[in-house]
């Protein structure tokens, strides 16, 4: 069957590959509708590697999906040829260590769709394991389904802040997945959250949504708007979510007191750790790698309407038109947060 292949950096084919499609026991074979385009999908299209996951072999990109069930393995009680779907992406080893301990998005064997050499998903059909793999709402479109993926990050950083109802939150980074985290925390429970950058256009389309303030930083600081707003005290919670080296300047300029760093976005250059300045303030300081234990939690806040994503979605191509959807996402506009392809029309 024809898939989205990453022949090595810069060359993309829309070709023919042979995909393992056999259904185990405990899986299921959907037929895919919608993939969304990831930044990882676009980096290791133009880098050819993302830190130690190089790409060394060709490999189908596309890990953010949605579609329909067409097979189901002999064990399989939970769901039902027909059914409209999403998958968590990764493959954990059930029986190690951090598995166990309900850490498997940490598990170094995880298998993680479009991640060398794991092939994604960018292609008609898939195997996945039925445990991962989650019944879509009716009211939930595939072009929504293909959203939890990301939207489950910004779930995961609003668990791992530990949020209070009330609390004002600031994220550094307008991005797809800096407006996500600022959708999850309202979603917590903030009353507020501002968030930064530079691009106007970017910060216009978070600000449509109640309790998003923007900060465009060639007009401000962060620190200065963020002073503004909590009169001087700071932020409960700071998401850096941009990825940016440069964020790490004066970041615990920007969090209260016995506030919380969350860091999301992944720096590939060194950074500066203000050590002094984190401990100053007693910050307590989480991490954020993919998710765990809430891609449920982030289907149902899509359906039940508290969180809507369809404004995020800026662009949706043909299958055919796969490798023009990469090129768009590498122009990097500023009008788009998430483009998405179409792999089937129907189901």
């Amino acid at each position: 069957m024809q898939a989205l292949i990453l022949e090595e950096k810069g060359v993309l084919a829309l070709r023919d590959i042979d995909l393992p499609l056999a259904v185990g026991p405990d899986d299921v074979k959907i037929a895919i509708h919608t993939v969304g385009i990831c930044g990882s999908d676009v980096h290791y299209y133009t880098h050819g590697a993302i830190g130690p996951y190089v790409v060394r072999a060709p490999m189908v990109l596309g890990h953010e999906a949605a579609g329909t069930v067409v097979e189901v393995g002999e064990n399989v009680r939970s769901l039902s040829v027909g059914d409209r779907v999403c998958m968590e992406p990764g493959i954990p080893d059930p029986s190690s260590r951090a598995s166990k301990l309900g850490l498997y998005n940490v598990d170094p064997a995880v298998r993680f769709w479009a991640t060398p050499p794991v092939h994604g998903i960018l292609a008609p059909y898939a195997v996945h394991p039925a445990a991962f793999t989650y019944r879509l709402p009716d009211n939930v479109s595939f072009a929504e389904g293909a959203m939890v993926e990301p939207f489950a990050i910004g779930t995961q950083a609003a668990a791992r802040a530990r949020i209070v109802p009330g609390d004002v939150a600031a994220v550094i980074g307008a991005g797809p997945i800096g407006i996500m985290v600022a959708l999850a925390a309202l979603a917590g429970g903030c009353s507020r959250v501002l968030i930064s950058d530079f691009s106007a256009e970017k910060l216009a389309i978070a600000a449509a949504y109640p309790g998003i303030e923007p900060v465009k930083l060639t007009e401000t600081t962060f620190a200065a708007a963020i002073a503004k707003a909590t009169e001087g005290w700071g932020a409960d919670v700071v998401f850096e979510a941009s990825g940016s080296a440069k964020a790490f300047d004066g970041l615990f300029d920007l969090v209260r007191p016995g506030g919380a760093v969350v860091l999301v976005g992944l720096p590939v250059d060194a950074v500066r750790f203000d050590v002094p300045g984190a401990i100053s303030k007693e910050v307590r300081i989480e991490t954020v790698f993919r998710y765990a234990n809430v891609f449920d939690r982030a289907l149902e806040l899509i359906a039940s309407g508290k969180v809507d994503l369809k404004p995020l979605i800026t662009g949706t191509y043909a299958f055919r038109e796969s490798i023009a959807a990469f090129d768009r996402a590498v122009e990097a506009r500023a009008t788009d947060v998430k483009l998405q392809i179409r792999v089937q029309e129907e189901n």
